[in-house]
């Protein structure tokens, strides 16, 4: 924990009530972090003299100042790479070809498999370290690539060492029903009674959410609402890979369940919009992923106009979205989404935290975790204006400077 003062920003608060507009900005604005959490804000001149002389002081010089990015989906934890599967897929090879002929997922997960957990824990390490220097403070992570037991419980548990070791926030999700594996090819009810009987009871105790890749060439919208209920046995809420591939219904599901997050969603119908938001089930949406497979992007404008909250994330995976830093996701939803900038920024930052249902970050207000990043630019806009630029300048955990350049 630690005292930070941060001055003439150009502040994205994400409370309308504590600046101008529906972002909140403060144009010369300061915030002022104790004990770890936002204590005050508000314009630079209305500083105490006795705060400036008391703590640690971050001039930003006007640069624009952002809540910490929360990356809501990820699947971080992984050995090995796809590339020569993606060269495959550029060339006209559909995702789903490559994972009938035994390629996509089974890949990773023989790679994954063979990898011992100081491994999986280097390779994940390198990625989460560049992470957190491009501004992500809270990531969700997945396991998902094991589907056995002691995979999925050992990638779960590199997930708490990288949580441990590194100055960021994880949120562990169990993923055990990615695919069913090729030993299970012809026993698909075998594979669920393994996740209901022993992959739940041994990954659950190491996470918080049960997500379930519900699609074409996974797992029937029956089969998904039978883990769902299987992981509320043991404490997780859900979280769905929903209508990306296809239009499965598994949208409708996520908003029957009350899923804290619905993710992907190129499919939905403006029906299923309106149960989304009702539910109150935040769109993950992927732009990394919608890229990488060239397929369309989701319905933005019907997601917006039903009243969906929504989120950003990079999707970060060895075969369909090998994107890492959500500046990047930030820009790629405002020239291939057509988000607004502050649309962008907003979903990164406080979507991102309500799809993984914590209230106290994504913001900048008192009582809310201290975490937030200086750009080296004076609006955010420029994330989006010159994508190939690193523009994370600073980025501080709880009050704490844990990178800068």
């Amino acid at each position: 924990m630690a005292d930070l003062l941060v001055t003439d920003a150009f502040l994205f608060t994400n409370d309308s009530s504590r600046g101008e507009g529906r972002w909140g900005v403060i144009p010369d604005g300061a915030v002022h972090i104790a004990d770890g959490r936002v204590a005050w804000v508000g314009p630079s001149s209305d500083v105490s003299v006795g705060v400036r002389e008391s703590v640690e002081t971050i001039d930003a010089g006007g640069a624009a100042v952002l809540p910490g990015f929360v990356d809501p989906h990820t699947h971080l934890v992984f050995a090995g790479d796809r590339a020569e599967e993606f060269a495959r897929r550029m060339a006209g090879a559909s995702y789903t070809e490559i994972m009938a002929a035994g390629a996509g997922i089974m890949s990773t997960v023989r790679a994954t498999r063979a990898a011992t957990a100081d491994d999986l824990y280097r390779q994940s390490r390198a990625r989460a370290e560049r992470m957190i220097a491009a501004g992500t403070t809270t990531v969700e992570i997945k396991s998902g690539y094991g589907l056995d037991v002691a995979t999925e419980r050992r990638m779960l548990e590199v997930v708490r060492r990288l949580d441990d070791d590194l100055p960021w926030d994880v949120v562990p999700t169990f993923l055990g029903a990615h695919v069913v594996p090729s030993e299970y090819a012809d026993d698909r009810d075998g594979y669920l009674r393994l996740i209901e009987t022993e992959m739940l009871p041994a990954c659950a105790p190491l996470a918080r959410f049960c997500d379930v890749f519900c699609d074409d060439g996974a797992f029937t919208v029956d089969e998904a609402r039978r883990i769902v209920a299987a992981a509320d046995r043991h404490g997780l809420r859900p979280k769905l890979h929903a209508e990306q591939l296809a239009a499965t219904g598994a949208a409708d599901l996520a908003a029957e369940m009350g899923a804290v997050s619905a993710d992907h969603l190129d499919h939905v119908t403006a029906d299923q919009a309106r149960r989304l938001a009702a539910a109150g089930t935040v769109a993950v949406l992927l732009p990394g992923a919608a890229l990488s497979m060239r397929t369309p992007p989701p319905p933005v404008d019907l997601l917006r106009d039903a009243g969906v909250t929504i989120a950003l994330a990079t999707d970060c995976n060895p075969g369909t979205s090998y994107w890492e830093t959500m500046p990047a996701m930030i820009a790629l939803a405002v020239l291939t989404f057509g988000m607004t900038v502050e649309e962008a920024v907003w979903s990164a930052t406080r979507g991102g935290a309500l799809a993984l249902d914590l209230g106290d970050r994504g913001r900048l207000t008192p009582g809310d975790v201290g975490d937030l990043v200086v750009l080296d630019a004076d609006h955010p806009a420029h994330l989006a204006y010159r994508p190939d630029t690193p523009l994370v300048r600073t980025v501080v955990k709880g009050g704490r400077v844990v990178a800068s350049r």
